[in-house]
């Protein structure tokens, strides 16, 4: 145990169908009298968004500001765009509905706000207010747990890569937890957010960090994804399983307060350069990754496949090992996961250049087997023909 690990976590959850309703307290206990409302252009169309909006017109009545600009994988210039739609708006806090793209967007305009004249890439980390314009997270996918992170994951338009900007400032004060908020959500993308979910888990498990804590969430958080992401898949309406699957998104991303790994590493390039979404770059990514660790992890993949229902009693720890990566490629196919890249339309020749944007990525420096830029070009190769 050469590691001091710290385990904080400020954010209050609120979960339960029609949770929604407590942002009358957030308002109250902030008080926010303007906040601004930061989505995506695709989610005004759902339910999800209509019975938001009730609440909030309920709460702040004709008075709070929308920003419906954020894409799929936000940009800078999104976060820009909803500072200026915060400044003009007179605004004094923010309220993120979405999945991970608009809760990130979301959180980073917190950093602006905060620094409104300073590029995201400069930002002062070290002279952060403890306390940043309020915000309250309101997810309506199940996977990047981007609603409890302490991060954010943004496309820096210049350089042409994504940046991770992350400290405990940017934890939401309030995270809304509404199952009913997700029953609308496509079969495909319960399917590749709660492949996020699970690989965030996954990865924090066997993250070289001695957390016992977050260990045992993340092992809950994979056994809850086995158990319920194939009935929210097959059932979108069934509450329990949508719930569930709120909560082991949650778990992941608070256990990878650890780290994550190389198949973030692998996944972060192939959102940039080909507008994969993050948790089916993951799901892709993932399987690949852990046959490469299972050497150094195989005493915690071990513990995974228990979690899955294995029986590895008289099993050694690589046997058993090898039964939670076959578990985790059966669950992919299970939800309809496309196989390989090739089936997502990466083009072989460019491998090695999502190679090397992959070895930029910081996240492969926590991963338990060291990587070099071969390597991800080894894993990228085999996640291509898998």
């Amino acid at each position: 145990m050469t590691e001091i690990s710290q385990f904080r976590f400020p954010t209050d959850i609120r979960f339960g169908a029609g949770s929604r309703s407590i942002l009358a307290g957030f308002a109250k206990k902030y008080e926010v009298r303007r906040p601004l409302l930061v989505t995506d252009s695709g989610l005004p169309q759902t339910e999800a968004y209509a019975l938001v909006a009730e609440q909030m017109n309920q709460t702040w009545p004709g008075v709070y500001v929308e920003f419906t600009g954020v894409h799929p994988n936000p940009t800078d210039k999104d976060v820009d765009d909803a500072l200026d739609s915060y400044i003009q708006g007179g605004c004094d806090g923010v309220v993120g509905l979405g999945g991970g793209s608009a809760l990130d967007a979301a959180k980073a305009l917190r950093l602006k706000v905060a620094f409104p004249d300073t590029p995201l890439m400069e930002m002062p980390f070290d002279e952060l207010p403890a306390i940043l314009t309020p915000m309250c997270a309101i997810p309506t996918t199940a996977g990047t747990g981007s609603e409890v992170g302490r991060s954010s994951v943004i496309t820096i338009q210049q350089l042409g890569r994504k940046a991770i900007f992350g400290g405990q400032p940017l934890m939401p004060e309030l995270t809304i937890l509404d199952p009913e908020l997700t029953v609308g959500l496509p079969a495909h993308l319960t399917a590749s957010t709660g492949m996020d979910a699970m690989t965030h888990a996954a990865e924090a498990l066997v993250c070289p960090v001695f957390h016992p804590m977050c260990d045992a969430i993340a092992l809950e958080a994979m056994r809850i994804v086995w158990n319920y992401l194939p009935k929210a898949y097959s059932d979108g309406a069934d509450l329990q399983a949508r719930g569930m699957m709120q909560v082991a998104a949650a778990m992941g991303a608070i256990a990878f307060q650890k780290d994550l790994g190389a198949a973030h590493s692998l996944s972060h390039p192939l959102s940039s350069e080909f507008g994969i979404q993050h948790g089916l770059a993951n799901a892709v990514c993932l399987v690949p990754v852990m046959k490469y660790n299972k050497e150094v992890s195989a005493a915690q993949y071990a513990r995974a496949a228990q979690c899955f229902g294995v029986n590895t009693f008289g099993m050694s720890e690589l046997e058993a090992a090898d039964k939670a990566i076959e578990a985790i490629a059966a669950l992919k196919e299970r939800i309809g996961i496309p196989k390989s890249l090739a089936d997502l339309d990466v083009k072989e020749d460019q491998l090695p250049l999502l190679a090397k944007k992959a070895f930029e990525d910081p996240c492969h420096l926590s991963n338990p087997r060291p990587c070099t830029e071969q390597d991800l070009l080894m894993l990228y190769k085999e996640a291509f023909t898998q």
